[in-house]
C-alpha cells in the first residue's frame, strides 16, 4: 500500500510531536526510554527528529505512559487547531463514565 505524502501540516505537527518528546525525555537515555515503550531506538530517534511524522497511535500511546505526558497534551501538540475542543471531549466523556 502507497501511503500519500504528508501535507506540510502533518510535518509540522511532526515536528512538535518530537521536539516535546525530545524534552520531556530529558537526560533520560534514548535507548532507555525505546525500550520501556517497546519501540526501537531508530523509531524514537526519527520521531524525535520529526522524520517519523505520523508515529502509530500504539507508539504515542506507549511513549506518553513511559514519559508521564498525558495524552491529552499529546494531541494538542499536535493539532493546535481543536484546542479547547479536547477538553470539552474529555470532560464529557467522564461525565459519562
Amino acid at each position: 500500500m502507497v501511503r500519500s505524502p504528508l501535507t506540510p501540516q502533518q510535518r509540522a505537527a511532526g515536528k512538535r510531536l518530537g521536539a516535546h518528546l525530545r524534552q520531556a525525555r530529558g537526560d533520560r537515555k534514548l535507548v532507555e526510554v525505546a525500550e520501556a515503550a517497546s519501540i526501537s531506538p531508530e523509531t524514537l530517534r526519527k520521531i524525535e527528529s520529526g522524520r517519523l511524522a505520523t508515529p502509530a497511535f500504539a507508539t504515542v500511546a506507549a511513549l506518553s505512559v513511559v514519559l508521564e505526558i498525558p495524552l491529552e497534551d499529546l494531541a494538542r501538540i499536535c493539532l493546535p487547531e481543536l484546542g479547547g475542543q479536547l477538553t470539552s471531549a474529555t470532560n464529557t466523556a467522564m461525565l459519562r463514565a
